[in-house]
């Protein structure tokens, strides 16, 4: 059997720097608020704070984008919210993550997971390349020597399994943003058809799950990922399909660890200013703000009445968008209807009450 090294990223919980240059650094860059040179904003701050991830939330709005008659008209639109806390307040077991001196911020969740599963994937392919430097497999010409059992050893005992897998097996780095599912030749159990127009397409994307608090994997039946394809989000159809499990269908692709944001300095400069890495710099950018309760000279707050719109979860993970508040003039109707029906009891019972005597002051004369 031959394995290659994976690419994947369930197996560390170290976090790195994306690298602006990278294809995803261009992607999350591209989609950030444009600076001029002259307007630029110092963000080394944010070296003191960490991300904490805190929900994710499903908004539906229109499809602009359905022609034909089978597209889905009303899409789900998928957003992450995150905190920004003091990393040394930041607490990977409370889920809000702190609470004071942060900043929460809103932004497209197919961008954020795929930062997020970039930075798992770096970390985890930076620690595979130390453990195969330092294992000592080199081939030693015996013909019974077998270099790869003894890498995928070497890995085992370092706890990072995930390092090898097998060749041509499902990659959901993949799929941190809907894409169509191209099952292997001879794997789709017939539930491809076999060329035209007509053929079945499926596709695979994140989507939130139990409640906003996880990001699962689902399989869906429209390449804006909002019609699942089995009663189960799609597992069962993938496991007919494949005839392996759909990772991430239940496990979340992002944790609740407190990502630092702090770039690790270079070499053994230790003279060098603390810098903030290039990931939360450009999830910042990207983002909408509400930094009410951040200590920062000019706090941004254009995201605040957005996000407070967003807070109540229904049990099937979408949103309501609009906020229940109580209206002021209905309550104070409600108090004089209420006044009011008392009185008209007490005025009813002093009526009845008079009249019982009047009649008894009558039988007695």
């Amino acid at each position: 059997m031959k394995l290659n090294i994976a690419l994947v990223v369930s197996g560390l919980a170290t976090a790195v720097s994306i690298k602006s240059n990278s294809p995803l650094g261009q992607k999350i860059l591209s989609q950030a608020r444009r600076l001029d040179e002259d307007d630029a904003v110092d963000m080394s701050w944010l070296s003191g704070y960490s991300l904490k991830f805190n929900g994710c939330h499903h908004v539906s709005q229109w499809n602009n984008d359905a022609a034909d008659a089978e597209d889905v008209r009303v899409m789900m639109k998928r957003l992450a919210r995150f905190r920004l806390c003091p990393s040394d307040t930041c607490s990977a077991d409370e889920a809000s993550g702190c609470s004071s001196g942060y900043g929460d911020y809103v932004l497209d969740m197919n961008t954020y997971v795929e930062a997020y599963v970039e930075a798992k994937r770096e970390a985890l392919e930076e620690a595979c390349e130390e453990v195969k430097e330092n294992c000592g497999c080199e081939d030693n010409g015996d013909d019974a020597y077998d270099e790869e059992a003894c890498e995928y050893q070497c890995y085992v005992d370092a706890g990072l399994e995930d390092c090898y897998r097998e060749e041509g097996a499902f990659e959901p780095e993949q799929y941190t943003a809907c894409a169509q599912y191209e099952p292997q030749d001879g794997d789709d159990g017939g539930r491809r058809l076999d060329e035209g127009d007509d053929a079945v397409q499926y596709f695979i994307g994140p989507y939130c799950a139990n409640q906003g608090g996880d990001v699962y994997l689902g399989m869906f039946t429209d390449d804006t990922c909002t019609e699942f394809a089995d009663d189960l989000d799609g597992s069962y159809l993938f496991k007919q399909m494949s005839g392996e499990s759909l990772p991430y269908s239940s496990k979340s692709m992002v944790g609740s660890d407190c990502v630092s944001c702090l770039q690790a300095a270079e070499g053994d400069d230790d003279a060098a200013e603390d810098e903030a890495s290039e990931a939360c710099q450009a999830l910042y950018m990207a983002s909408g703000k509400c930094e009410s309760n951040l200590s920062v000279d000019y706090p941004n707050e254009n995201a605040c009445a957005f996000m407070s719109g967003i807070t109540i979860v229904l049990e099937n993970g979408v949103v309501n968008t609009e906020e229940i508040k109580a209206s002021p003039t209905a309550s104070v109707f409600i108090g004089i209807f209420a006044a009011s029906f008392c009185l008209l009891a007490f005025y009813v019972y002093y009526l009845n009450d008079k009249m019982n005597k009047t009649k008894t002051n009558l039988a007695e004369s």
